[in-house]
């Protein structure tokens, strides 16, 4: 006779039973074929046919093996990213909304670091194939585009943050442009229009987009910006150094707008220390919405949000989609917000 647990009444030594699909069968009362398509939403079955038998599994804690899904669909329900964003400061968001989205069709995600590597990167994208994962998402610190990972790849590839440079891949990108019109609009509204721009390098394609972005944006109100763009390092010493060089040219102006949170703290602490407040006296709007740099600045800072979580999750859907053949090349813009904070909201006296 078995021993059994004095607790339990289990027996001891033997590995516990997990439930199977022909005990989800049984206590559905369907065939076991009928369970199979049931559970992974196949065939022509009645909904309530469905129904019974998913909340048979429920009852029986019945998992599918995954390794026989695998072999029944032809799929491995596992994805690929690489990321050339060593800090991980705007991967990890996008890989997060990733995960939310495919986490809700039970696929798994392999996350390569690239480093900026060609070599490594395409060891990663045949090591990824020979993984047979379903498909692949680039992403990476930068939104310039870049070459494509291959073509006629075996699986689709997504593109999040970055963008390729292949019209015929599709590239989930924030939408800078309008990020930074809502920027200048914000600070039009509460009565600003002496405006100073400040971002990072000329040659780094969001520093171009979003100066030129909130360029437009005066010019369609008869504005302009009080100085030229001034250009420098993502960076808080930039920062205190650009409103050196507005003040050392006695440049009015009533507000900041700066390509960066980082640029920006540089900039609230450089005006503080000249004596200016923030924000009755210049209003100040940051990019990014990095919580390091708007919670910790005084007063906190406004800033343009990029969704970067959001933006991963539109990626994976993308990438479900295309993994279920309807693929959506292009470029596709995903929307930004501005966070409002108290750098450029006055205080009421």
């Amino acid at each position: 006779m078995a021993a059994t647990s004095p607790e339990t009444g289990g027996n001891v030594g033997r590995p516990e039973r997990h439930a199977t699909i022909a005990d989800v069968a049984a206590l559905a009362g369907v065939s076991v074929g009928t369970a199979s398509k049931a559970l992974n939403g196949r065939g022509s079955l009645r909904e309530e046919t469905r129904t019974r038998v998913r909340e048979a599994a429920r009852q029986l804690s019945f998992q599918a093996n995954a390794g026989a899904r695998s072999l029944h669909s032809g799929r491995t329900y596992t994805v690929g990213m690489i990321t050339t964003d060593t800090i991980g400061r705007f991967s990890i968001p996008v890989l997060m909304g990733a995960e939310d989205a495919l986490g809700a069709g039970e696929m798994s995600i392999f996350l390569c670091d690239g480093r900026d590597d060609p070599i490594r990167e395409q060891y990663y994208v045949k090591t990824l194939l020979s993984r047979r994962v379903d498909g692949i998402i680039v992403t990476g610190r930068r939104t310039e585009a870049r070459m494509s990972i291959g073509r006629d790849l075996p699986v689709p590839v997504v593109y999040a943050f970055i963008s390729s440079s292949d019209p015929q891949d599709c590239s989930v990108v924030p939408d800078e442009e309008s990020g930074a019109r809502k920027a200048v609009e914000h600070l039009l509204a509460v009565g600003r229009t002496r405006i100073a721009h400040v971002t990072g390098p000329e040659h780094h394609n969001s520093a171009r987009v979003r100066a030129a972005a909130a360029l437009d944006r005066l010019t369609g109100e008869g504005l302009d910006l009080v100085a030229p763009p001034l250009f420098g390092g993502w960076s808080e010493a930039w920062g205190r150094q650009a409103v050196g060089i507005l003040l050392a040219g006695r440049t009015e102006f009533d507000a900041v707008f700066c390509g960066s949170d980082q640029i920006a703290r540089g900039v609230s602490d450089a005006l503080r220390a000249a004596g200016r407040r923030v924000p009755q006296d210049v209003a100040l709007v940051g990019f990014d919405n990095w919580d390091v740099m708007t919670e910790g600045a005084q007063p906190p800072l406004t800033s343009v949000d990029m969704d970067l979580e959001g933006l991963g999750r539109s990626a994976a859907e993308r990438l479900l989609a295309a993994i279920n053949g309807t693929a959506s090349p292009g470029r596709h813009p995903h929307p930004c917000r501005l966070v409002v904070r108290g750098s450029t909201i006055v205080p009421p006296a």
